[in-house]
């Protein structure tokens, strides 16, 4: 919970940044919220806390934000709770906890009729908000890294080895290439450039596939779901950006875009997948983090961060999201 509300804390000092708060008028707000499972059914006896700030004291530099309080509680057995307060927040910070679930966050913005039409203010003042708990089931070892990093060449397929952590030699101490990254430019006449990050594989049956998340469900512990798809992987995905020459090499990346991946596949005489692993990423290249799980053809990605089999990793690589 401490960190979660040092999340809220920094988003709401972002929002409020500048702010006279000790001047802002003060305005009734009501959420309610409903907490339910994966399947839809509503869930009893969440710990529910919803989080909003005070103006700060008077001496107190207004650009430091203002004091934490908390509206907390368990739902309903219909899943249900409802907090109610009147300040001058202009977001709210919701967390709901249970035990055997991974938490859920989410985060609601306060306007305020200096800001929108009556309509709009009234909505957004008295939210109806539903939330989706997930189970924790089996978490297992994995490979697991976080990523910030480039493409070591470019015009040519480098590979990187999920096991290794590494990318494939001479770029590093990879040995089998689990994922390529081909990163190439077109340069135009106007002097800007087409800069293309092609993700392919090297083996027949591997592939990729992006999957959302709903962010009206809220923020959950567990990102993905608790099993990689059996199907539906393509064999490769191409990112393309505007890029003047001498800018860094970036893709057009989406910090909400996730994938999960299917590699070392073998196939049988007929097509099908005889034996793979599977795995997810979170984040978008070439800065994400990515999980591999290490048996053949179980398809579980819900990760233990206490077995991480990748050793030896520098705190910034370090992977702490199931």
């Amino acid at each position: 919970m401490k960190n979660t509300m040092i999340f809220f804390g920094l988003a709401l000092t972002i929002l409020t940044s500048g702010c006279a708060f000790g001047q802002m008028p003060k305005y009734p707000w009501t959420a309610t919220i409903k907490v339910v499972g994966e399947d839809g059914n509503p869930i009893a006896g969440a710990k529910m806390s919803v989080q909003y700030t005070l103006p700060p004291p008077p001496g107190r530099n207004p650009e430091e934000g203002g004091d934490w309080r908390q509206v907390k509680g368990l739902t309903d057995d219909k899943g249900m709770f409802t907090a109610s307060h009147t300040d001058s927040s202009w977001t709210l910070g919701i967390v709901v906890e249970k035990t055997g679930y991974y938490t859920t966050h989410i985060g609601h913005d306060l306007y305020v009729p200096e800001q929108f039409e009556d309509k709009t203010v009234v909505a957004s003042r008295n939210p109806t908000l539903t939330l989706v708990l997930k189970k924790v089931g089996k978490p297992i070892a994995m490979y697991a890294r976080r990523l910030n990093t480039h493409v070591p060449a470019l015009d040519k397929p480098v590979g990187f080895d999920f096991m290794a952590g590494d990318w494939i030699a001479p770029y590093g101490k990879g040995v089998n290439a689990d994922m390529l990254f081909t990163g190439h430019f077109d340069k135009h006449t106007d002097g800007e450039s087409d800069f293309a990050l092609t993700v392919s594989f090297p083996k027949a049956g591997d592939g990729i596939q992006e999957f959302s998340v709903r962010d009206a469900d809220g923020v959950s512990g567990l990102r993905s779901t608790h099993e990689a798809p059996a199907d539906g992987y393509q064999p490769q995905w191409v990112q393309t950006d505007n890029r003047k020459p001498g800018e860094p090499v970036e893709t057009n990346r989406d910090p909400k875009r996730n994938y999960y991946f299917r590699v070392r596949t073998v196939l049988d005489a007929n097509g099908s997948v005889k034996s793979a692993l599977y795995g997810k990423i979170y984040g978008d290249f070439m800065e994400f983090s990515y999980y591999l799980n290490p048996t053949p053809n179980d398809r579980n990605v819900e990760f233990d961060p206490k077995q991480n089999l990748l050793c030896g990793l520098e705190s910034s690589e370090g992977v702490s999201a199931p």
